[in-house]
């Protein structure tokens, strides 16, 4: 496996390239004798760094829950980076409340000069839930209030920001009412919630997004688990009792999406790979990484895989090699075929890398 912490669990990440490293963020927790699933309450983000996605140095926590009260005393949860206008870097995360059982999320921002020292923006967050648009806390219908997970990344358009999240509607089953949110800004600061880039009425979550361009298709990376499937559409067997990653898929960045295929392309029933993302080596070869989630006895791993390979089929399909992770192998497509789509020379580890300490 490509980074693990020894004595934490790692999971949700995302990353920025600057110059020749790669900047890893992810969220940790200490293992403890508890299931795994209590480790959320007590995640930090951390950091890491690599040249070249296989051999990692830990850098420490460089954000946490602040002192109460504050908009994000309860939890400092999964976000992404950006590089702003100005040379600063910029972090969005999701924040909780302690006096609102960490029921409620919302999303802030940190700022930094050089990746590893962040400081918090404020003392507000920067977006809240529009309940004109999307579902508030409901304990009949869901157990958070979902507004979380922020990718933030240019408008293609080349006019200000946009921004992907996790989040659920109103109407529908609450099984199936995951949707994928957006919001828009001129500056990074002063932000518009709107209407859900992408619902379908299959999924109670669409989690982790991430949009991105293929091989002339725009992408959008989610993932969800068996469980937090509408019963109708898991009745159907389309899918099956599957946890992982999916996606859809656009000719466009602003949509319309579609979903063409309801087997998850990184997914199966054991739920090995969860919060999978897309980025590319320093040489600009597309990459394929998801944190390790479960073990075919159920137990939870906590780690970040290697990078393995990511293409499209000739229909536009998303595929991956996750052989060395128990993963079957789509389409029954060889190595082969994955060099003839511009994957040589991806070097994968035959051994677990060395990771070496850092500070916190």
């Amino acid at each position: 496996m490509a980074f693990e912490i020894p004595g934490s669990y790692v999971w949700d990440f995302w990353f920025a390239w600057h110059e020749e490293t790669l900047h890893l963020f992810f969220l940790t927790a200490p293992k403890t004798s508890d299931h795994a699933d209590l480790r959320h309450p007590h995640a930090r983000i951390g950091h890491a760094t690599s040249q070249d996605l296989i051999n990692w140095k830990y850098e420490g926590i460089v954000l946490k829950p602040s002192d109460p009260p504050y908009w994000d005393d309860g939890t400092t949860w999964t976000g992404s980076v950006v590089k702003r206008p100005d040379g600063k870097w910029m972090m969005f995360y999701t924040g909780t409340m302690l006096s609102e059982e960490r029921k409620y999320q919302r999303i802030g921002a940190a700022v930094s000069d050089d990746l590893f020292v962040w400081v918090k923006l404020g003392n507000r967050p920067l977006l809240e839930i529009d309940p004109d648009i999307y579902e508030t806390y409901d304990i009949s219908r869901w157990h958070d209030q979902a507004f979380r997970d922020p990718w933030v990344y240019p408008d293609p358009s080349g006019s200000g920001w946009r921004m992907i999240f996790t989040a659920r509607e109103k109407d529908g089953h609450p099984g199936g009412s995951g949707v994928i949110g957006q919001a828009t800004s001129p500056d990074l600061l002063a932000w518009k919630v709107e209407k859900p880039l992408f619902r379908i009425g299959y999924y109670g979550e669409m989690e982790v997004p991430q949009i991105f361009e293929l091989d002339g298709w725009w992408f959008c990376l989610f993932s969800n688990a068996s469980r937090h499937m509408a019963p109708t559409y898991l009745a159907t067997g389309k899918t099956g009792a599957v946890t992982g990653t999916h996606y859809i898929r656009s000719r466009s960045p602003s949509g319309p999406f579609e979903l063409v295929e309801d087997s998850f392309f990184g997914g199966d029933s054991v739920g090995r790979f969860y919060g999978g993302r897309f980025l590319r080596t320093r040489e600009g070869k597309p990459v394929f990484m998801a944190f390790l989630n479960h073990r075919a006895d159920g137990s939870f791993v906590g780690a970040i895989s290697d990078p393995i390979p990511i293409w499209t089929t000739k229909e536009g399909h998303l595929r991956i090699d996750g052989r060395q992770y128990g993963m079957a192998l789509r389409d029954a497509l060889s190595p082969a075929s994955a060099q003839e789509s511009g994957l040589q020379g991806l070097n994968l580890p035959d051994r677990a890398p060395v990771i070496e300490g850092g500070g916190s």
